[in-house]
């Protein structure tokens, strides 16, 4: 069986079963079953479902000669117009979703969406963040607040220079943190395009809120965090958020 064929066939969206029969039909001719199991060692329990869905595709034809039933590949030339038709298809789903769409969000909007998701390690606390930041909306800010701990100011460090800050582009934040981070690097590069105010008391930390999801941070080795997305959370971190801003320095 010539690969170079399979895998052009794979391509536009045949199955690898499908993509087998297809390519031994047009190396064997027109061919009973017997042959086409031989060729692509597919059972028979399953050679018969994967026929029917060639068929029904327009790229196998079937005769019945002297009760056997002979199938054939269409000419490959054939197979623009399954292409096109799964073309007219695609767009008329998504019409209909088109349509559909905005019933489905009043749908969602009846039950409020709650889950948690767990990330683990430097990787994963990247992963976690651009979850938290994927479903953007005009007028979301990020929230966060966040108490330095020698134990891990360096890891924490470099982590927030070198990735965090590549992530949130565009989008609005604010940050409280404990008076002895105003000298750190972190500090000093987030106030240039955010805004940050220092607190001389015991805060909640690390806890930040974008949209309806809100994020735990533990810096404790191994670093985990736990992205909830349940807007009673993110709403009660919002408020919390901002009676201790209001008590913060710049």
């Amino acid at each position: 069986m010539e690969t170079n064929k399979l895998a052009e066939l794979l391509r536009i969206g045949l199955t690898e079963g499908e993509a087998k029969i297809y390519v031994a039909l047009l190396e064997l001719g027109p061919s009973s079953v017997g042959p086409i199991r031989k060729r692509t060692k597919i059972s028979h329990s399953n050679i018969y479902e994967i026929l029917e869905r060639l068929i029904n595709k327009g790229i196998v034809t079937v005769i019945t000669s002297n009760t056997v039933k002979i199938f054939q590949a269409v000419s490959p030339r054939n197979l623009s117009l399954y292409l096109d038709k799964k073309e007219a298809e695609l767009k008329e789903q998504r019409d209909i979703l088109k349509r559909v769409l905005p019933r489905i969000k009043a749908l969602q909007e009846t039950h409020p969406k709650q889950e948690a998701m767990l990330y683990a390690g430097l990787k994963g606390l990247r992963s976690a963040y651009e979850e938290l930041y994927r479903e953007r909306n005009a007028g979301n800010e990020n929230l966060w607040i966040y108490v330095h701990n020698e134990k891990y100011a360096e890891i924490s460090d470099k982590f927030y220079l070198h990735t965090w800050l590549e992530i949130p582009k565009k989008i609005r934040s604010r940050g409280i943190v404990n008076e002895s981070y105003r000298p750190s690097k972190f500090a000093k590069e987030f106030q240039k395009k955010h805004e940050m105010r220092f607190v001389d008391f015991p805060i909640f930390s690390h806890g930040e809120v974008f949209g309806e999801k809100f994020m735990l941070v533990s810096w404790e080795d191994p670093i985990i965090a736990v992205l909830v997305h349940a807007k009673h959370v993110s709403e009660h971190f919002r408020k919390y958020f901002e009676s201790v801003w209001s008590m913060g320095k710049k």
